[in-house]
């Protein structure tokens, strides 16, 4: 992962990943986000979870949507705004953040690696609290 700080989009592949939603048309945007928020949910716990990082992106989005969420506002999410998501993206972007935080997934490891696995975990559950209250 080629992160440069500790937010959401502050790697490679998140920044990437905004383009993504951004090239995606307007009535498709939830797909995509669903897309990568489903391929880590269905990523049994004794398998291995490369990547990631594309789906907290994407639990980013849909919580920014929700009461009490943050914007995204960073330059390396999505440029133009998300048409309003469907409520049922909360808790698959929850599960998909559970299933990050918990052994097997790369992310996490690779936190834990740089020292910096708590402040990255502080900031999952953030996210997550919001999910969760929407």
């Amino acid at each position: 992962m080629g992160a440069w700080d500790i937010g959401h989009f502050d790697n490679d592949t998140a920044a990437d990943f905004g383009g993504r939603v951004d090239d995606a048309e307007p009535g498709k945007k939830a797909d995509v986000l669903r897309a990568v928020l489903t391929a880590v949910v269905e990523t049994g716990p004794e398998d291995y979870v490369d990547g990631g990082e594309e789906a907290v992106a994407a639990a980013a989005l849909v919580a920014a949507q929700c009461p009490g969420g943050a914007p995204v506002t960073t330059a390396y999410g999505p440029k133009h705004p998300l048409p309003p998501l469907p409520a049922d993206l909360r808790p698959l972007a929850v599960r998909a953040l559970d299933r990050l935080t918990t052994k097997n997934a790369e992310p996490l490891d690779l936190w834990a690696d740089a020292g910096a696995d708590q402040e990255w975990l502080a900031g999952i559950a953030a996210l997550r609290a919001v999910l969760v209250a929407a």
